[in-house]
């Protein structure tokens, strides 16, 4: 059976012993761990070396960062240089295991020491002094790496550390969290699935219930037939076209406290030629001068005139001019006029 593999990425001799217990947890949790050290990435002699390593990364079920003091050897990308001073900026090999990862939406852990932590918090409040000397790290990179991790909108998250121990328990919890979470997925997708295939066992069924209906209704009251089964018809369409419409996007989300009922909205679409006249006639159905109001001031707005014609699409209604198209339109009414006045 394969294993989830876990690619534990940071600079190797400050935390050396670090990666050497995590791999052994890994281990002992049936898991594979993939460290370099091991040799458990794979190097092909047509890329450099950290390439391969980003591949490995990329290819992870699970990516474990551990920033500790030291940023590490520039990537293959990089100028070359023989030493770099503390605020040069450069892409480390772990950075770009990072991005790799990242790149591939891999769950990802990340793990700090708390005194580089700590210090990343005086740099938060001293960036543009370059006369600080910050004991527990070797560059200002790991503060940038630091600082690009925690603006991700998600797949961050983030704990400190001191001893080993507390990254033990915390991975323990978070990949509980995950394969708890993996399971209510599935039971939700079983359920889904099962609903999915009730509707469609319900509509058949509606469907044949339709045809008996009709063919029952067309042996008891023969002249009514006809004119009885086009009505239930149209009323079918009738719900079905306003189930279209509530989910129209300006019906949903254009209004305020005070909201139109579909028909009303319906109505308004009917009747109206422009959108200066389907605000105005929205408002007096729900007689009130605020949602007209409201409604007028998306006038100069493609965006939402654009979702009420494809409310009006449905009604098979042509659609409003937006904005751009109604001052083209105007110019060029506009320079007829001056044509004939000429």
């Amino acid at each position: 059976m394969a294993k989830p593999r876990i690619f534990v990425s940071s600079t190797y001799y400050d935390l050396k012993y670090i990666r050497s217990s995590l791999d052994n947890f890994i281990e002992a949790l049936g898991f594979e761990s993939v460290l370099s050290e091991k040799g458990d990435i794979a190097y092909s002699p047509d890329i450099s070396l950290d390439e391969s390593c980003y591949r490995e990364a990329s290819n992870a079920d699970v990516f474990v960062l551990i920033v500790g003091g030291r940023y590490g050897s520039s990537a293959s990308t990089e100028e070359k240089k023989p030493t770099r001073k503390f605020f040069d900026r450069y892409d480390s090999i772990t950075k770009k295991e990072y991005d790799s990862a990242w790149s591939r939406d891999i769950p990802i852990y990340i793990l700090v020491e708390q005194n580089v932590y700590s210090e990343y918090q005086t740099f938060l409040k001293n960036r543009a002094n370059k006369e600080i000397q910050y004991a527990h790290v070797d560059s200002i990179n790991i503060f940038h790496l630091i600082e690009e991790i925690l603006a991700k909108p998600r797949n961050n998250p983030v704990k400190t550390f001191e001893k080993f121990g507390e990254i033990e328990d915390w991975l323990k919890e978070q990949w509980a969290g995950l394969f708890r979470e993996l399971l209510q997925r599935m039971s939700s997708q079983k359920q889904i699935s099962t609903l999915s295939s009730q509707v469609e066992t319900l509509g058949a069924i509606n469907s044949t219930l339709q045809r008996y209906l009709e063919v029952v209704i067309s042996k008891v009251s023969p002249d009514d037939a006809v004119e009885l089964i086009k009505s239930e018809h149209e009323r079918l369409s009738e719900i079905e076209l306003l189930d279209d419409l509530k989910s129209n996007a300006f019906f949903l989300g254009a209004f305020m406290s005070e909201h139109p009922t579909i028909e009303q909205f319906k109505e308004a679409l009917t009747k109206a030629t422009t959108f200066k006249e389907f605000a105005n006639i929205l408002g007096e159905l729900m007689e009130s001068e605020e949602v007209a109001e409201l409604v007028l001031s998306y006038e100069d707005s493609n965006v939402p005139i654009a979702d009420v014609n494809e409310a009006r699409e449905i009604l098979k209604l042509p659609p409003f001019l937006l904005p751009n198209e109604d001052k083209k339109l105007t110019k060029r009414s506009s320079g007829r006029a001056k044509s004939a006045r000429r």
